[in-house]
């Protein structure tokens, strides 16, 4: 793989894919973390909060690896305050998909990096309006089996993709890893990817 600039603390294809547009050499860490909100918890303090358990639990996992910082993240669906997590089954998916038809919601999208020394947290806000959809089209994309495990039962890059009538933020973000925010917090972290050999 060459250079080594980090450790994603992370399963997600998507990020995977992300880091790789952008130049970023990394290895995988599983990390298994807490995803239950806290009482009274904003939604930006809670992707902030998981993003930075990600990337502390990987950093504590490894061991005698060699050193570099490690990515966590976390992204979340928000309408009418509430956080739409991965659907637990049809119902719940068709229900979401209703939830979002023919209004705006907020995506957070949050990137951590943590050493034994220091871990800083980014979080990104986007907007997405999805035109109206029928009960028929919700159906068919649950169908599809694209959802299954989506935070807000839908893929940006996707099939859903002819759902979004409007986007103002990050694709990158809703996808699930803000670029323009990753590559700011590797940069304060002297991680420049782009100056060495794509992977």
């Amino acid at each position: 793989m060459g250079c080594l600039h980090l450790y994603l603390a992370s399963a997600s294809p998507r990020r995977r894919e992300l880091l790789r547009q952008i130049g970023v050499s990394y290895r995988l860490l599983r990390v298994a973390v807490d995803e239950t909100p806290l009482p009274a918890e904003a939604p930006p303090d809670y992707v902030a909060r998981l993003a930075l358990d990600k990337a502390r639990a990987g950093c504590a996992a490894l061991g005698r690896r060699k050193p570099a910082p490690v990515l966590g993240a976390d992204t979340a669906v928000v309408i009418d305050g509430l956080i739409l997590g991965k659907p637990r089954d049809r119902a719940d998916g068709l229900a979401m998909l209703a939830r979002l038809s023919g209004r705006e919601h907020q995506v957070l999208s949050a990137v951590a990096l943590a050493t034994p020394q220091r871990a800083a947290a980014i979080v990104q806000e986007s907007r997405v309006r999805f035109r109206t959809l029928s009960p028929e089209e919700c159906a068919a994309y649950w169908d599809s089996g694209e959802p299954l495990d989506k935070a807000g039962g839908y893929a940006i890059q996707g099939r859903a993709a002819a759902f979004i009538h409007d986007l103002r933020g990050s694709y990158s973000g809703v996808m699930g890893l803000p670029l323009y925010e990753t590559a700011e917090l590797l940069r304060t972290f002297a991680v420049s990817p782009w100056h060495s050999p794509f992977p």
